[in-house]
């Protein structure tokens, strides 16, 4: 893939695009973008002060909405509100995550809190704004990866990691889950020939607010990270590439991630990432799918 930029995003104009988490970060620099080149960008932030600061910094057409996505009920909410005054969304991105240190915390509905909120609070999104996407022009669901669910494994017997809970393992976890559950929302859209197509991406090792977070407790390698990060990360604009890209880029086809391209995919222009086995495992992904639509009481296709 040549050298692609934010200004090649294509025109946006007349899109509908919906961005978690849109109020900083990478999802800040992805509303922000998709603004400038011409869609109607809804900010879906869980601080709405924070996102009307976020909103008066962007120069472009958006609307700031509540959106908690550790709260089922603020999910349901959200989303019943929004298709009620959008009928077409064309775009959605799983941007919002949570990282944890210290001890196991749980969202409103009894969740672990960064499956919940990476994962499950997006399952549930996705799947109650769906009949909106079908109506999409070119819709796109990008769900945000990261390159830490190569090490990590779904254990299904503890799902909510009850037992011998470490934070930056969960995180891991809940990562790896955003990814099955990207992966596998592609394979079932395909079954029903929707329009829909399900792509995912990550940033790579990005210098937000979340990254020291995400590394502190990996090892000794992770602590050196978290420390010099500078030395090892990119900016959160050049982080925000590979979504971009997935939201928006040409001959884009379900089921790709995309992230950087340097060594092991921390930095550089947007490439074609590699998935863990697990993550692209079909026996995984049905079974994850099964406990989600249990989970969140959200069923779809």
């Amino acid at each position: 893939m040549t050298t692609w930029t934010a200004d090649n995003i294509p025109d946006q104009k007349g899109r509908t695009a919906v961005v978690t988490g849109a109020n900083s970060g990478l999802g800040l620099v992805t509303a922000t973008e998709l603004a400038r080149h011409g869609a109607h960008v809804v900010l879906a932030v869980r601080n709405t002060a924070a996102g009307a600061e976020a909103a008066r910094r962007i120069n472009g057409d958006v609307e700031v909405r509540e959106l908690d996505l550790a709260s089922l009920d603020s999910v349901c909410e959200f989303a019943g509100k929004l298709v009620a005054e959008h009928a077409r969304i064309d775009l959605l991105v799983n941007n919002a995550g949570v990282v944890l240190l210290g001890p196991r915390r749980t969202s409103a509905d009894g969740f672990e809190l960064q499956l919940g909120t990476n994962m499950l609070g997006h399952f549930a999104l996705t799947g109650l704004l769906l009949d909106a996407l079908t109506d999409g022009k070119g819709p796109r669901v990008v769900s945000l990866s990261s390159i830490t669910h190569k090490g990590a494994h779904l254990d299904f017997d503890d799902l909510m990691f009850e037992r011998g809970y470490r934070a930056s393992s969960a995180y891991g976890r809940s990562k790896l889950a955003t990814t099955v559950f990207g992966i596998e929302l592609e394979r079932r859209l395909r079954a029903v020939q929707s329009p829909i197509t399900s792509v995912l991406a990550h940033p790579g090792l990005t210098r937000t607010n979340l990254t020291p977070r995400a590394w502190e407790h990996r090892g000794r390698m992770g602590r050196v990270i978290a420390r010099t990060g500078l030395l090892f990360t990119q900016s959160v604009a050049q982080g925000a590439l590979p979504q971009l890209f997935a939201a928006t880029g040409p001959d884009v086809r379900g089921g790709q991630l995309f992230g950087p391209s340097g060594p092991w995919e921390t930095r550089g222009r947007v490439a074609e990432g590699r998935l863990s086995r697990e993550a692209g495992d079909p026996v995984v992904g049905a079974r994850l799918w099964a406990a989600a639509e249990e989970l969140t009481g959200v069923r779809y296709l």
